[in-house]
């Protein structure tokens, strides 16, 4: 019997002996980095044995945590369908429908550039305006992927109180977009076309069909995202070994007022995921830059992309646009400061 066959026919066996690999190989990461470098022709205590100790260290580790993270969250989806989060968002109303829009985008597959057919698709199913942005900046800010990261690497406090504070964002940011009234800046074809109805898609299958749509989406994000972690990994490697930590701390740290709103303006125009973007991060607070500066940039970076805010522009007015920009920034300045304060 070959691979494939066995894993379909005993989907739990292989996933408890995949599961027992993982771990094996996560805890073997640190000693094998160690000794990776110690081969290398490099002074063991060098700025380049550094960058490359955390290199070796860190890109086996994040690729892990991803794959891990990606395989558990493909099953899980399988019972997220985007049919079935539109029926499930569609008929609650402000307050209830932005808490259960912006928890629904924590567990499910759309990253910022699935704004446009998300929101054409919210639209047809009658979801309000304000509850479809909560799951659109709850998304991509607060997913699995973000969450896991940042556990693995700064423990659950950091976790928890990320969790806490990005769905506040998502769900007063939508809540507020809400109360504005602003559906008439939602560009009139997309309010012309034909309602799709809340119907909602099954997502039955055996366990087996379910570990195999995990295992290809596996497949699908850490093939395409694995470029964004060896490079952020790398930009962190050279943050780490060369750049001198009071150098980073002078204008990253808690005294300077103002790192908080210029990291999130630096951070809007570039466009990352949280696997690409949180081992920079993980440099940079290894350097004396302050948590909640650092994570408002990460959060810039991935809730309001350009190219997202671009992709947007095909469904909304620019007005509209404006009012998201103004009022996630704001939000998200408010969690920088709140993690200075409190971190």
């Amino acid at each position: 019997m070959d691979i494939q066959a066995s894993r379909r026919a005993h989907p739990r066996t292989f996933l408890v002996a995949a599961a027992a690999a993982w771990l094996v190989a996560y805890r073997a990461l640190a000693p094998t980095a160690g000794r990776a470098v110690g081969w290398l022709p490099v002074d063991p205590g060098s700025r380049l044995a550094e960058s490359l100790r955390f290199f070796l260290y860190d890109a086996p580790k994040v690729l892990l945590l991803l794959t891990g993270v990606v395989l558990v969250m493909g099953i899980v989806n399988t019972y997220f369908t985007a049919e079935r989060t539109r029926a499930l968002l569609a008929g609650h109303g402000e307050g209830v429908g932005n808490v259960l829009a912006a928890t629904l985008g924590i567990v499910t597959p759309f990253c910022s550039c699935s704004a446009v057919p998300l929101f054409i698709g919210f639209v047809q199913a009658g979801v309000p305006l304000g509850v479809t942005f909560s799951f659109l900046i709850s998304a991509p800010m607060v997913n699995e992927v973000a969450l896991t990261l940042l556990f693995g690497l700064f423990g659950w406090r950091t976790a928890a109180l990320y969790l806490v504070l990005g769905l506040a964002v998502a769900i007063v940011s939508g809540w507020v977009i809400g109360r504005m009234r602003l559906e008439g800046q939602v560009e009139g074809w997309v309010r012309e076309l034909p309602g799709a109805g809340p119907g909602v898609a099954r997502a039955d299958g055996s366990f087996a069909d379910r570990l195999e749509a995990g295992l290809a989406a596996v497949r699908d994000v850490v093939g395409r995202v694995w470029p964004y972690v060896l490079g952020g990994i790398a930009v962190g490697a050279g943050i780490h070994g060369y750049v001198p930590a009071d150098f980073l701390a002078s204008f990253m740290g808690r005294s300077a007022w103002w790192a908080v709103p210029a990291s999130v303006l630096l951070g809007v125009p570039l466009y990352a995921n949280a696997a690409g973007i949180i081992p920079i991060v993980e440099a940079l607070l290894a350097k004396g830059a302050a948590l909640g500066t650092v994570l408002a940039f990460m959060m810039s970076v991935i809730a309001l992309s350009l190219p997202e805010l671009v992709i947007l522009r095909k469904v909304l007015k620019p007005r509209l646009i404006a009012v998201f920009v103004g009022v996630v920034s704001a939000g998200i300045l408010l969690v920088g400061y709140v993690f200075n304060a409190v971190l």
